[in-house]
């Protein structure tokens, strides 16, 4: 397995690791409870350096991207940060990303851990136009410095104003002595906080500044299993789970980076404006469980006649509402606010309500 710049660091604080695409990443320390609870209240720390980041550079770096991604790009400016995606010919998500701009004619892209060489891949291939293209995903470290007391933790370490980085936008900078620093403002955890993209070789001394840094708020390294049911919690999508190929991104609710504005003529555009016109067979929903039980990747969600209408993707109890929660996807009539829906769990088919996300307001 693949180590990340932490990997010793975990091992010797007793986590709980275990495979994750390809890597040996932390799955929990003291707890997922504990861990969950940590972020939303004081601060944690993911090592998440398994993540890709892929450089796009030149002149022709957005006419690449405009290609390849299915937002708008042309809008984005300097120091902000765009969420969008990757999709296939059939309008399929290859992978959901972020894209930084970091110059005019430089931008980063954050892949997910397990489609690295799958986006490396599409995105050489796509390079017809002669961009400059990068693989930086070995030699970058990344910590998401995650909670409401991550700014006070981090301010200690750095000269720059962290309250003037508005959300989804980075500044460069020191921390911990540590220069060029990318000091990102995007979460996936619903509870504030900032990540940090350096060079590996200064770990060690990113990790110790920051868990110094927070001791007096009870900072607590946190792991995947944590990750995930914050992310959840908050309603945001996993790739693997909530997206693949064979979901579009107006199945999966991501209607909002799907531009079809004139000139953005992305890989896949026909397809999804077929989509859009025709109307989707399935659409990503959340839920709350209303009976005791807690739903999970696969189970069969029914209706009131035990007739199959979709599947969950992605389900826990959440430790903050202790209920069952979950997305999945079914047909377009039983996705409504409200609407009632039954899990199938263990043979049982358990009530829940269809909701708007977040979970945790």
């Amino acid at each position: 397995m693949k180590q990340t710049p932490f990997t010793d660091v975990h091992i010797g604080l007793g986590a709980k690791m275990h495979e994750f695409a390809g890597y040996n990443m932390p799955i929990e320390y003291t707890g997922i409870i504990d861990e969950h609870t940590t972020v939303c209240n004081a601060v944690g720390v993911f090592d998440v350096s398994h993540m890709g980041e892929f450089w796009i550079n030149g002149p022709k770096a957005l006419e690449l991207i405009q290609k390849i991604t299915s937002n708008d790009a042309s809008v984005l400016k300097v120091g902000k940060i765009q969420y969008t995606c990757l999709v296939n010919e059939k309008g399929g998500i290859i992978d959901d990303f972020l894209l930084y701009r970091m110059e005019e004619q430089k931008y980063m892209l954050v892949v997910n851990a397990g489609n690295i060489q799958k986006d490396w891949e599409w995105c050489v291939k796509q390079n017809t136009l002669g961009a400059i293209l990068e693989n930086a995903s070995g030699h970058t470290a990344l910590l998401a410095v995650q909670g409401p007391k991550a700014n006070e933790t981090l301010q200690k370490l750095t000269d720059v104003d962290l309250s003037s980085i508005p959300y989804y936008a980075f500044e460069m900078g020191t921390i911990a002595g540590v220069k060029d620093v990318i000091i990102s403002n995007t979460g996936y955890t619903g509870a504030g906080g900032f990540e940090l993209y350096f060079y590996p070789e200064h770990g060690q001394q990113m990790w110790d500044a920051i868990f110094d840094a927070g001791k007096e708020f009870g900072i607590k390294p946190a792991g995947l299993g944590a990750r995930d049911t914050l992310r959840l919690e908050m309603g945001f999508n996993l790739y693997g789970n909530d997206m693949s190929e064979d979901t579009t991104p107006l199945e999966a609710g991501l209607g909002w980076i799907t531009k079809f504005t004139e000139g953005n003529d992305f890989i896949g555009r026909d397809a999804l404006e077929k989509q859009k016109n025709e109307g989707v067979k399935r659409k990503l929903c959340a839920f709350t469980l209303l009976e005791r039980g807690i739903p999970r990747n696969g189970y069969k969600i029914v209706n009131s006649s035990d007739e199959v209408i979709g599947e969950v993707t992605s389900g826990t109890q959440s430790p903050i509402m202790k209920v069952g929660i979950g997305m999945g996807y079914v047909s377009p009539e039983y996705a409504k606010l409200g609407t009632e829906i039954y899990i199938q769990v263990r043979n049982r088919n358990l009530k829940a309500e269809v909701i708007k996300p977040p979970f945790r307001k």
